[in-house]
């Protein structure tokens, strides 16, 4: 139930504890694209001293090829904790925990071979970055609706979960990022990044199955036997029966 990840600054350790009480399911330690580059060593070692006191979260690191890739490297390896993997291109960019962000167009064209690495949970997609390279606006759903579905596809194909969509750039109306979300959710992702903290509750809202579709989940299994059924109208089967147990998840578990 990864509905919004919520990236943090990993240079602003007073933000670390905030951020983590803000309500997303995780925050994102960020070492890349937040941090500038003459405080990226600095950035490191206050993640550190939050991992090491018992404090959590994934860590976007820098890209492979950057200066500071071995160190961050090191750095989640010595924790086990997650790795958001920036510009993944290819399954050989994939270690550990991984949730790797297809944020070009060589990545999104390997995104199945990507998904299918060893260690992937599921992506994410970098929204911001792969408009820019495309020359269109991030804000722009028409412009980057094949790329969406084509991620959630190749997450699909490979067996991992489904992808997380792109930030919302916009922080001052909770109306966009809801709108955003639910767009998202409407194509099969599964959760979204969040860049502030009023971002959270919009993100969570659009993710979480209203009380009339958990209404129906519980009809149907109720109503299942394994074969063909009727409930409201409509015929259910195997695949429906399995949508309805995946949005009681957390009520089974």
């Amino acid at each position: 139930m990864l509905r919004a990840a919520l990236f943090v600054p990993g240079d602003r350790p007073d933000r670390f504890a905030k951020a983590a009480a803000a309500g997303a399911d995780t925050i994102i330690l960020d070492l890349e694209d937040a941090v500038a580059p003459a405080a990226k060593p600095m950035a490191r070692e206050r993640v550190r001293a939050w991992l090491a006191g018992g404090g959590s979260g994934l860590v976007r690191i820098n890209a492979r090829g950057t200066e500071w890739h071995a160190d961050d490297v090191a750095l989640v390896t010595e924790f086990g904790c997650g790795v958001m993997i920036p510009k993944a291109e290819s399954a050989a960019d994939v270690f550990g925990t991984a949730y790797p962000l297809i944020e070009t167009a060589a990545g999104l064209l390997n995104a199945r071979e990507i998904c299918a690495a060893p260690g992937v949970v599921r992506p994410a997609f970098g929204s911001v970055d792969l408009a820019a390279q495309l020359g269109v606006s991030p804000d722009d759903r028409t412009a980057l609706l094949q790329a969406r579905s084509l991620l959630v596809l190749a997450a699909r194909a490979a067996g991992v979960g489904a992808p997380l969509d792109g930030v919302t750039t916009d922080l001052t109306s909770d109306d966009r990022v809801r709108g955003d979300a639910e767009h998202a959710a409407s194509l099969g992702f599964s959760g979204k990044l969040c860049v502030h903290p009023r971002q959270v509750g919009p993100v969570l809202a659009a993710f979480t199955p209203s009380e009339e579709d958990l209404a129906w989940a519980r009809e149907v299994l109720a109503a299942s036997t394994g074969g063909v059924g009727v409930v409201r109208g409509r015929m259910i089967d195997k695949p429906v029966v399995d949508r309805a147990r995946r949005l009681l998840l957390p009520e089974i578990m």
